[in-house]
């Protein structure tokens, strides 16, 4: 590293944020270098986004001093971070859903008179040129959760900050995609810009890196040199413990579970060109792993069991619900014959954010027209948090806090929660640790391994293979709209897997 690569250009200085008396992060000191990708790690609540929120201007420190070249500084907003050079991409997207892809990359620094053809050219080209598939015409709410993410990053590397802070930017991304993304990060540090990299994949973060931070309860525990660091160390680090190495370690055939009666029939469904004669069976008692790349269809192909989409109406093939034929027009009817969707995104689709717990959880109720629910207890809505707030282990300052106030983990735990509420008797989980710590994804597994030992059928929709090969009794591959292919645990490798939604 040469000697301007060690230059500081922000500095933290005994930084505390509290939150109704109560600190995220608490005397924190934090430096970042000129042309270094510094990781952030840490568990869901550790502070790592809310020290990252103060540096780009969204929220105020408590106490404690942040210097940006030398000179002390408190942005009032985040676009006066961004004229001062400092991009933030969140883990949640703030993208303008009512607008084209080219309009929110350019939002801000629009000219006076500009032709609307010329834009989405501009926008198509920068877009290529970080090799990133997204139309620039297409209106940002139609598209999926990876592209929004794509589209979040373009924007930050548009502005041609001097630092870029991304939070969690890889949780959506195929593994493709990634690899594009990781490139892109090595030319913006060749140019000297400083990168600030949070993430709950710890691969990434160690590969990635030059340095990395802990934090745990808002209070860095450790700082340094990636090559001070391994997996293990970082876990121990971010948790105060030593969390089992089976984590991710893949099913043996003596541990699967046998399936046991046949829940879900799926025989040649089909929605557009997205969905196409799709044909598979859910059993009761088991876990069925679904993997697939991004536009495999494997997300719409549940969301038409779930009764959120629907699938075509002429040869649109059959479902049979334990051997009953079944056609939802709404998702509250699959929800009445015992069927819950969590979704992959729990901003949009998954809570009510300026809600409490409480009425998150009991709006579950009130969703699938549970007969307790038409009338609101008070007390009955009290007694159902404290019950699934200490099954799911969801921790929250006090049993008033807005869902918006918990860490990603809790979120998702409460997102859980609202389907489990309902007495499920099949659960389909999309992504159910994308966005989560190490921790919570342990707690989020036990959750999913209790559901099925009850005998409950459950489907895990994820994109990660480790997570895949961990959970599933049966691994099923979706390409091209369709399932493929299906593996035992034991038998999978992620090569023949990979092989198997690419070719």
């Amino acid at each position: 590293m040469s000697d301007t690569e060690f230059e500081t250009i922000i500095r933290l200085v005994g930084v505390t944020k509290t939150y109704r008396g109560v600190p995220a992060v608490r005397n924190v000191d934090f430096e970042l270098r000129k042309g270094e990708v510094h990781a952030l790690l840490g568990e869901n609540g550790a502070g790592k986004s809310t020290l990252t929120k103060m540096i780009a201007g969204v929220v105020d420190a408590t106490s404690g001093r942040i210097f940006h070249h030398g000179r002390e500084v408190a942005y009032a907003s985040p676009h006066a971070a961004l004229e001062a050079g400092i991009a933030m991409v969140f883990q949640e997207t703030s993208l303008v859903p009512s607008m084209t892809v080219a309009q929110n990359l350019y939002l801000g620094t629009e000219k006076f008179l500009n032709r609307l053809r010329g834009t989405y050219i501009a926008a198509q080209q920068f877009l290529q040129s970080l090799n990133f598939p997204v139309d620039p015409a297409a209106m940002v709410e139609t598209l999926g959760a990876a592209k929004r993410q794509m589209v979040e990053i373009a924007r930050a590397v548009h502005h041609n900050a001097e630092i870029i802070i991304f939070d969690e930017p890889t949780a959506t991304l195929t593994p493709e995609e990634k690899r594009h993304f990781f490139a892109l990060i090595q030319r913006l540090k060749a140019k000297g810009v400083s990168v600030v990299f949070i993430s709950h994949a710890l691969e990434e973060a160690l590969a990635i890196s030059d340095r990395i931070t802990i934090l745990r309860d808002g209070e860095v525990v450790a700082s340094g040199n990636t090559g001070s660091f391994d997996r293990e160390a970082i876990i121990a680090a971010m948790v105060g413990r030593i969390l089992s190495a089976a984590l991710y370690r893949p099913r043996e055939d003596a541990k699967l579970r046998k399936p046991g009666r046949k829940a879900v029939s799926v025989q040649d469904i089909s929605m557009n060109s997205i969905v196409r004669n799709n044909s598979f069976s859910i059993f009761e008692g088991q876990i069925t792993g679904v993997f697939g790349l991004i536009g495999s269809g494997r997300t719409e192909t549940f969301k038409i069991l779930a009764g959120i989409y629907k699938r075509d109406f002429k040869r649109g093939g059959t479902i049979e619900l334990y051997d009953e034929p079944v056609r939802y027009i709404v998702p509250r009817q699959a929800m009445k014959d015992g069927i819950v969707y969590v979704t992959e995104d729990r901003k949009s689709e998954g809570f009510f954010e300026t809600m409490s717990i409480a009425e998150n959880l009991f709006s579950g109720l009130l969703a699938a027209g549970h007969e307790k629910a038409w009338v609101v207890d008070s007390r009955a809505m009290r007694d159902l948090s404290a019950e699934w707030t200490k099954t799911l282990n969801i921790r929250a300052i006090n049993q008033n806090a807005r869902v918006v106030e918990l860490s990603g983990g809790n979120q998702q735990k409460v997102v859980i929660g609202k389907g489990l509420v309902q007495k499920p008797r099949i659960v389909i989980f999309d992504e159910p640790t994308r966005g989560v710590d190490v921790g919570a994804i342990a707690e989020i597994h036990q959750i999913i391994n209790r559901l099925a030992d009850e005998g409950l059928a459950v489907v895990v929709i994820s994109s990660y293979l480790p997570e895949i090969k961990n959970l599933s009794d049966r691994i099923l591959v979706c390409r091209q709209g369709r399932i493929v292919e299906e593996f035992s645990p034991s038998e999978a490798t992620e090569e023949k897997i990979m092989y198997a939604a690419v070719h």
